[in-house]
């Protein structure tokens, strides 16, 4: 499905974000499926009429069953400030996840040390640092219950792999849909119920905070959360 309008969250001449659909693709892999960057060169190129090569640097991901804000940058001046910003924990992110277990506290903080398992993709956390771990911390709090379902707030101090997933699953809170994660069953849709709701940051040429703020998805249950 193309971009359009609609799924634009902020632009401009630096940047660009886009509200990522569950089941895309930030940058193009094995499977061959057209990435969002693609989508998103192609938007810029019909809206500004640009025949050719339009410049657009990945900074960021989220994974493929995830939705939310996601922002590239229109400059390679933009791209390497920004990646210097993102390196240094400049970059506020927030997500919303839902899950079916009540939180052991109301809000806390997690800690794990994480090992990737590249060739089955998939994270393993430790309770104490392993050989080749990366530590993982994130801060979390419920903001919400609907029909025995929890809507958590989270945000990440540090930006492992799949790291919201396995830790919240580690808390016992695995995030609905996401069966990789211990949660009894997948989505037939492709998607779990983790949002990045919301990136803060000081434009990297203006000096000018910005916060760029994701709609939930509209799939017959992440909507029924809007209002919290």
């Amino acid at each position: 499905m193309p971009i359009t309008e609609k799924d634009i969250l902020f632009e401009d001449n630096h940047l660009i974000a886009v509200n990522k659909r569950a089941g895309d693709i930030v940058q193009v892999d094995e499977t061959g499926d057209e990435s969002l960057d693609e989508k998103v060169k192609k938007y810029i190129a019909i809206k500004y009429n640009k025949p050719n090569e339009v410049y657009l640097g990945v900074m960021h991901r989220l994974d493929r069953p995830v939705s939310g804000v996601i922002l590239f940058a229109r400059t390679s001046k933009a791209l390497a400030r920004m990646n210097d910003m993102f390196k240094n924990r400049e970059i506020k992110k927030t997500y919303w996840a839902v899950v079916r277990n009540r939180p052991p506290a109301e809000s806390g903080t997690l800690i794990h040390w994480l090992i990737k398992n590249t060739q089955k993709n998939v994270v393993t956390a430790y309770q104490k640092e392993v050989a080749g771990s990366q530590r993982a911390e994130l801060s979390y709090k419920m903001i919400g219950e609907l029909n025995g379902f929890y809507l958590l707030e989270i945000d990440p101090l540090t930006g492992r792999s799949h790291q919201i997933r396995v830790q919240l699953s580690s808390m016992g809170c695995p995030i609905v849909g996401d069966n990789k994660y211990g949660y009894p069953r997948g989505s037939r849709k492709g998607s779990i119920c983790l949002h990045a709701r919301r990136l803060q940051f000081i434009h990297p040429v203006k000096k000018e905070l910005v916060t760029i703020f994701a709609k939930l998805p509209v799939d017959g249950f992440w909507e029924r959360f809007e209002g919290f």
